[in-house]
């Protein structure tokens, strides 16, 4: 009895495999996108804060949000970097 596979024998991807990875990949961009959207949120709420004279005792506040923004971007860098690597290693 013999077995049957959705993969051809030469570990080559088949079309739906291969369609899949490109999906994979674009998710990747558009997760990336989202981090780099929040931390511009942040940012531009913390330098906000900043610019109201008036509000002193929200200067902790606007300092975590430009804090917390820039480690988002970096951090999504990050992932997105790790994941494209990871990505590139797949046999096509």
């Amino acid at each position: 009895m013999q077995k049957t596979t959705d993969k051809p024998e030469n570990n080559e991807l088949i079309l739906r495999d291969h369609l899949a990875l490109e999906r994979t990949k674009l998710a990747n961009e558009r997760t990336l996108f989202s981090y780099i959207r929040t931390s511009l949120y942040l940012l531009t709420a913390g330098i906000g804060i900043l610019q109201i004279d008036s509000i002193s005792r929200l200067d902790r506040l606007a300092w975590i949000c430009i804090v917390s923004g820039v480690i988002l971007f970096l951090g999504g860098f990050v992932r997105f970097w790790r994941m494209k690597k990871y990505l590139n290693h797949i046999p096509t």
